[in-house]
């Protein structure tokens, strides 16, 4: 009986250790940076609908993270910096120091990679500024380039592995 009682109490108590890690927290949320990799991409240049995708993602990760008690800090102070670098998620630690600078708990980052119109990959990643550590992140791949695929996308990576 006792060994089917604590794996019952861990269960129960999960989804309030998941909530005591971002409430009341604060998050620099680098926004998603678009990785164009298509031939398609290259010849035709930027697409308004895919821009349009991009930003309604980044609202849909912003709006989970503040629905789940985070603060999103204001990026003013680093934005010159940040102005200068081509994608925050891999820029060898610079979310780190610029949330940091911030005073954030976290700095989230992500990225969609379009390697043609069928496949995309996406990416969200939190890190933990006072380790360096990520502590929650995935990455999926979406077929198709439509909003549904985009927002199915993100919900999965929210709703299965950042606020698990």
């Amino acid at each position: 009986m006792k060994r089917l009682l604590l794996p019952l109490l861990l269960l129960a108590a999960g989804p309030a250790l998941a909530e005591e890690l971002w409430q009341g927290r604060s998050a620099a949320f680098f926004g998603i940076t678009f990785l164009d990799t298509s031939t398609e991409g290259e010849m035709n240049g930027v697409r308004a609908d895919e821009v349009a995708r991009l930003e309604m993602v980044e609202r849909q990760a912003s709006e989970a993270m503040r629905a789940h008690g985070m603060t999103l800090l204001d990026l003013a102070p680093v934005e010159e910096v940040l102005d200068r670098i081509r994608n925050p998620a891999k820029c060898n630690g610079c979310d780190l120091r610029m949330a940091e600078t911030l005073g954030a708990d976290y700095a989230v980052v992500g990225e969609v990679q379009k390697i043609s119109n069928l496949i995309l990959a996406l990416n969200l990643y939190v890190k933990d500024v006072e380790t360096g550590r990520q502590i929650r992140g995935q990455a999926v791949d979406i077929r198709g380039n439509t909003d549904e695929s985009w927002q199915r996308g993100m919900r999965y990576i929210l709703e299965r592995s950042i606020f698990r």
